[in-house]
């Protein structure tokens, strides 16, 4: 399996707007053409935050734990809309009530990302997608801070737990 690089993302500026489209494998080749992607961080009422593991053939970050949902918004989506078709995607949910946290640039040596934060808090089945994910499970945040810096996440995760949620 492999993700589709002539899939077309929106490209915007650091306010969100849209200034025109890109594909998937152009935005991820070193260009660093800012576009917008989702991400979802899914607590239970324990306070312990699921991650996903991402799979071995994933062209960015592959076999790493990564923020439970994580996508980009498709060219003609909005976030709100490309936030719950991950959701669904990725872990099998639909009845969440996501809170926007904030959005930041993030940039990688080959991509620069407009990233959407949001959290909710949810105790209902998880359902990973078989064809997107190694898998995922709920992490203490004992372990993670016991991992981190380690290469067992994602480093925008990393930096997500660390800036952004700020021991929540």
């Amino acid at each position: 399996m492999r993700d589709n690089p002539n899939e077309l993302f929106p490209v915007v500026d650091e306010n969100g707007n849209i200034l025109g489209q890109v594909t998937r494998g152009h935005a991820h080749d070193g260009s660093k053409i800012l576009h917008p992607v989702v991400h979802l961080h899914v607590f239970n009422s324990r306070g312990e935050l699921y991650l996903q593991h991402r799979p071995a053939w994933k062209d960015i970050q592959p076999d790493k734990w990564d923020t439970a949902v994580g996508g980009h918004v498709d060219l003609g989506e909005s976030v709100e809309q490309a936030l719950r078709r991950e959701v669904g995607e990725e872990l099998g949910i639909t009845d969440f009530h996501p809170q926007s946290v904030c959005n930041y640039v993030f940039e990688s040596k080959r991509e620069k990302e407009l990233v959407y934060v949001h959290r909710c808090v949810y105790d209902g089945p998880i359902k990973p997608s078989k064809d997107e994910l190694s898998g995922g499970r709920f992490w203490s945040p004992e372990e993670i801070k016991a991992n981190i810096g380690k290469g067992v996440f994602t480093p925008n995760f990393e930096n997500e737990y660390l800036k952004v949620l700020g021991q929540q």
